[in-house]
């Protein structure tokens, strides 16, 4: 009798601990970087692992390996690396009862269509840190790592024509271009961004998968120089017809119209914005623990 009491103990036990188990999380670099650089992403999940023990952490690539995952971030059409972040979420067993989703920059906006586009497995909290929700406009005032002769190239193509087809099919950043004094060329031509944000209709799927979010952290660079305008990381954006004033998200059609459900999950509490000093993907190992860990517990 004794010997089937430890032993019940026991598996409660174990029943205990896989309840307790931590959230998978799931990581998406920015422009010019990738999955497993130990000064970026590698240390994000290194210290990620530290804090929760057990996590289960992916970091995603797209490529073979870490130079075509760089060079993916500048080049592969976004609905393409999409489609296969969502087929390698699929198959992950690790993911199968949900996952969190952490985006840096551009990533921010990648795993945001993940969540509209592809609800299984479901995405528990979305994490967006300096992701550019409305997109950006007007260059990069400077590059990521060892990337400056790319971006002066970039810089000129999207000077010459963003929302030409071969732009747009063949360069990332063309993607969320978002040029407010051209806002009907980006909403007929813009081949992603315009797509998640509900900017030709209404697509009801996107809108449903997005609010099934319990949290859509959004953190913004309060002295950011690399994104245009900051605000976007808020979902805010330009006046239209003019780059100098700006409107935040309550302002914004996309939220007096509710055309993705913003206004209900910010009603919801669902919606929560954070703002940190420093300029883009700047913060303290000190803000990381405080600020965004609390949201994988």
């Amino acid at each position: 009798m004794a010997a089937l009491r430890v032993g019940v103990l026991v598996l409660l036990g174990l029943c205990l601990g896989c309840a307790a188990a931590a959230v998978p999380l799931v990581i998406w670099h920015g422009m010019g970087d990738s999955c497993c650089n130990p000064q970026s992403m590698g240390y994000i999940k290194k210290i990620v692992e530290n804090k929760i023990p057990g996590i289960y952490v992916l970091s995603l690539k797209i490529g073979s390996n870490l130079i075509q995952d760089m060079e993916n971030s500048f080049f592969m059409n976004v609905n393409d690396q999409v489609r296969e972040v969502c087929s390698q979420l699929a198959k992950d067993p690790q993911l199968k009862g949900g996952y969190n989703a952490m985006g840096f920059s551009q990533g921010g906006q990648f795993l945001r269509a993940v969540a509209q586009r592809c609800p299984s497995p479901p995405m528990l909290n979305l994490i967006s840190i300096g992701g550019q929700h409305q997109g950006s406009v007007y260059g990069f005032p400077r590059c990521p790592g060892e990337s400056s002769h790319i971006c002066d190239w970039i810089r000129k193509t999207l000077d010459l024509g963003a929302y030409t087809e071969a732009v747009q099919e063949h360069l990332v950043q063309a993607e969320y271009w978002h040029d407010p004094l051209k806002e009907e060329d980006y909403r007929k031509n813009s081949i992603f961004l315009a797509d998640i944000n509900q900017e030709r209709g209404i697509n009801e799927t996107y809108k449903k998968n997005l609010m099934a979010l319990k949290k859509f952290v959004m953190v913004r660079f309060l002295n950011d120089t690399m994104v245009d305008p900051p605000i976007s990381e808020w979902f805010g954006f330009y006046k239209s017809g003019q780059a100098k004033e700006t409107v935040p998200l309550k302002e914004t059609s996309l939220y007096t119209e509710d055309r993705l459900g913003l206004q209900e999950m910010d009603r919801a509490g669902k919606l929560v914005f954070l703002g940190v000093k420093g300029d883009h993907l700047h913060f303290s190992e000190e803000w990381f623990y405080t600020t965004i860990l609390p949201f994988l517990q």
